[in-house]
């Protein structure tokens, strides 16, 4: 295999001015870039990129920790992050985890053997611990609110905006309410779950463990929201949908089950996705574009930053 001695010796200059054509330096004559170039094309010559990186330091290359890619929360994550990849000639590695501890791991193991430069996690599924492990290796970015002065992160206050959601509710005239979830282990989960049992403390309203349907995560979900509610003796008279995903498919299986929104039961999203607008949804904005942007930037300059997403109601026609 044609090494960078070989073009040097080809070319009838040193490796240090082969190198530096390979890099565009400006103190090479006009005559030994020709030659170079010439023996680089003769001997079809390709750098070794690893030699490369290990020379600059850095891969140009970018980790990124989502459960799913089928979902649009963690694609218009994902969009953000991808435009400020491509803006700074960045390179993404992708590990969809499906919550696997195993493949998160592997993304920490390749910043930990400097195959990437950084690392964004959007969710995750393993301890803190172990991410806190790793911090020594390299920036990690996390989508999660922490209390830890060592990783940058942003995030979006889920306690705050699930409380702005189930007061605007209460405000509404609501006494029973629900709310779907994705997963109940995760940290955005827990702080919603918070938010919820200090809003039914604060006003005295009953503890009802069944309002809470968890698994959630997809457009066909809202079938079983629609049967678990329809199953109850004393079913909720209003909904949180932890995505708009499932908000969707909720309201489109009340048209079936003639159940009328928001007469019956009123429903609000959350992200403010495309299909909340198309269905005229009423949900908690989050921007997620502009997050995923902040969390590519706070990976490329690995200073430690911490920056809160603002979350905001878009009323419209389900509540």
């Amino acid at each position: 295999m044609t090494n960078i001695k070989d073009v040097a010796a080809r070319a009838g200059v040193s490796v240090t001015t082969v190198s530096r054509v390979l890099n565009n330096h400006p103190y090479v004559s006009a005559q030994k870039r020709e030659a170079v170039l010439a023996a680089i094309d003769e001997m079809n010559y390709y750098p070794n990129i690893n030699a490369v990186h290990l020379s600059k330091g850095k891969t140009q290359a970018m980790g990124v920790v989502l459960p799913y890619t089928d979902h649009p929360y963690f694609g218009l994550l994902l969009k953000g992050i991808a435009s400020m990849a491509l803006e700074h000639n960045y390179k993404l590695v992708l590990y969809q985890t499906n919550y696997q501890k195993r493949v998160e791991l592997e993304a920490l193991q390749m910043l930990k053997t400097k195959q990437i430069d950084s690392l964004i996690i959007c969710s995750r599924g393993c301890e803190w611990s172990v991410i806190e492990e790793h911090m020594q290796y390299g920036p990690i970015v996390v989508a999660e609110k922490r209390d830890d002065p060592r990783v940058s992160l942003t995030y979006v206050n889920h306690y705050a905006a699930f409380t702005a959601a189930l007061d605007y509710l209460y405000k509404k005239g609501h006494r029973k309410i629900g709310y779907t979830i994705s997963r109940t282990n995760g940290t955005s989960s827990r702080d919603r779950e918070q938010a919820y049992k200090d809003f039914i403390r604060q006003h005295g309203l009953a503890y009802r463990p069944d309002y809470i349907i968890d698994q959630c995560l997809y457009f066909e979900d809202g079938r079983r929201v629609i049967e678990c509610i329809q199953s109850m003796p004393e079913p909720p008279t209003a909904l949180l949908a932890t995505s708009d995903q499932v908000a969707a498919g909720v309201m489109l299986c009340c048209h079936h089950e003639k159940i009328k929104v928001p007469d019956d039961l009123a429903i609000i999203g959350f992200d403010n996705q495309p299909i909340a607008q198309m269905m005229n949804i009423t949900t908690m904005e989050i921007p997620l574009e502009q997050m995923g942007q902040n969390l590519f930037k706070q990976a490329l300059s690995g200073k430690i930053d911490s920056k809160e997403i603002t979350v905001s109601l878009i009323e419209r026609g389900t509540v």
